[in-house]
């Protein structure tokens, strides 16, 4: 299973007017090339009259697929540019077309570097970041004399608890960090005195707003 990775929060989309040229970003969290290669698509419909519709995409957890498509722009002022920030950001999954409707005034070769540069970090930042953290899914199984100190506890360390069931006995499912497993089982044993079953489920990922 991947690491810990930065994506995109949401789908977002800014505008910024650079020399008259207006620069659209229309930014997506992606899952495969296909899913990218469909929304660069829908982007160049919806804006079918606009000078340039330039692109990058990075997917995969080593970055394997990635492209970048300049749409007409001069070679390398456009699509690498979008992808370079990209990858500066550490960002993963990730799609971004930049619409450019051209102002009648000529931006030269690092002019248009610097305004797509400047023009997908507007859409990062309109759409916001987010890390994927790999937790564990832990289900504790005690009797209720526990319920209300380990909830207790649990509520006011930096775990999250999913749901509790109870019947016969008490089940708490719990997200924890793939990292802290052992730590996790060893606080709990000392709470409970080793009263509690401790079972590990899925692995899962917890999105949390990068600060």
């Amino acid at each position: 299973m991947r690491k810990n990775y930065l994506t995109l929060k949401s789908s977002g989309t800014s505008e910024i007017v650079i020399s008259k040229s207006r620069f659209i970003a229309n930014c997506k969290r992606v899952e495969s090339e296909q899913e990218a290669i469909e929304f660069i698509q829908s982007i160049k419909k919806e804006h079918s009259s606009a000078t340039h519709n330039c692109s990058a995409y990075l997917i995969g957890e080593h970055d394997q697929i990635q492209k970048a498509n300049d749409d007409g722009e001069p070679s390398g002022t456009a699509g690498v540019p979008i992808l370079e920030v990209l990858k500066k950001q550490h960002l993963q999954d990730t799609v971004v077309v930049i619409t450019r409707y051209f102002g009648g005034i000529k931006l030269g070769a690092g002019g248009l570097v610097r305004a797509y540069g400047k023009a997908t970090t507007s859409g990062i930042d309109a759409s916001g970041i987010v890390e994927r953290r790999v937790h564990h899914l832990m289900k504790i199984d005690v009797e209720y004399v526990w319920l209300g100190k380990l909830e207790n506890e649990i509520r006011n360390s930096s775990y999250i608890i999913r749901d509790i069931n109870y019947a016969g006995h008490v089940e708490i499912y719990v997200f924890v960090p793939k990292e802290e497993e052992s730590k996790f089982k060893e606080w709990l044993t000392e709470i409970t005195n080793g009263q509690a079953i401790i079972t590990c489920y899925d692995k899962i990922f917890l999105e949390f707003d990068r600060i």
